[in-house]
């Protein structure tokens, strides 16, 4: 087979992110509905410039590019809808309400099945910034790292997309 493929003019990447966002919105609505099942929690890294995204300005400031929040015992106001998802967590004991586009995510994590999402973010200085960590997610920089390296349930998006 050659390494020299045809360029696709389906957009395969786009088709199977949206579908796996889709995935995240599915899973954040149930535990709207019901609540988070066992030990079941969340780290969500999301990227805090996107389209649709609002924080407060402290947290733009200390998180110009990437954030990761996680959704475990303290949150509330968890409203799901169809491209977008709100919640409300405190950092540093100050509350705050955030809305995060599906789009913007470019990792979910689930580390009590070690179930993790992935998503190819098309950056031009090839890559995000190092982030500092959110009060609220003291061990999401180490859990992602450690499902990512596992690899089990572990699903990464990335068709490496000519440009």
């Amino acid at each position: 087979m050659s390494d020299d493929l045809p360029e696709s003019l389906i957009p395969y990447d786009d088709v199977v992110q949206e579908a796996l966002r889709a995935v995240v919105g599915r899973v954040l609505g149930e535990i709207a509905e019901t609540g988070l099942p066992g030990d079941h929690h969340f780290y969500i890294t999301f990227k805090t410039q996107a389209p649709g995204v609002a924080i407060p300005s402290h947290l733009h400031e200390r998180f110009p590019d990437e954030m990761t929040i996680v959704l475990q015992h303290k949150y509330w106001d968890l409203k799901v809808e169809a491209d977008h998802f709100e919640v409300g967590l405190s950092f540093s004991q100050i509350p705050s309400h955030l809305v995060i586009p599906y789009s913007a995510i470019t990792a979910f994590v689930d580390p009590a099945v070690d179930f993790a999402l992935q998503f190819h973010v098309d950056d031009k200085d090839g890559g995000p910034e190092p982030h500092e960590e959110a009060e609220n997610d003291e061990e999401s920089a180490a859990a992602i790292a450690e499902a990512q390296e596992d690899g089990s349930n572990v699903v990464s998006v990335d068709f490496g997309r000519k440009k």
